[in-house]
């Protein structure tokens, strides 16, 4: 399966490069664009539940690269819950 990477920046102008089992990911977000907080954590959510069964289906066991990915990811969106008009930029895909 080929891998994706894809960095992001957070409210607070740091940035992080972010892990997929999949190109599924390039069907839920656009690099250069910014969505509010929640809707970057549905997207990714979405994207890297999709991009893990995936892998299940293909050896058998859900990816839990993807899964750990999704948790760091809402761990930091997390932090900027309470902040108003919150979004997280794509940056890139690598």
């Amino acid at each position: 399966m080929p891998v994706m990477h894809f960095r992001v920046r957070w409210p607070d102008q740091t940035e992080t490069r972010c892990y997929s089992p999949s190109l599924v990911v390039a069907d839920f977000l656009t690099p250069g664009t910014a969505y509010p907080l929640y809707d970057f954590t549905a997207r990714t959510r979405e994207a890297l539940g999709i991009a893990s069964e995936r892998v299940r289906a293909k050896y058998g066991f859900a990816c839990s690269q993807a899964m750990d990915q999704l948790a760091e990811i809402e761990a930091r969106a997390a932090l900027f819950a309470g902040a108003a008009g919150a979004t997280v930029t794509v940056v890139a895909f690598d």
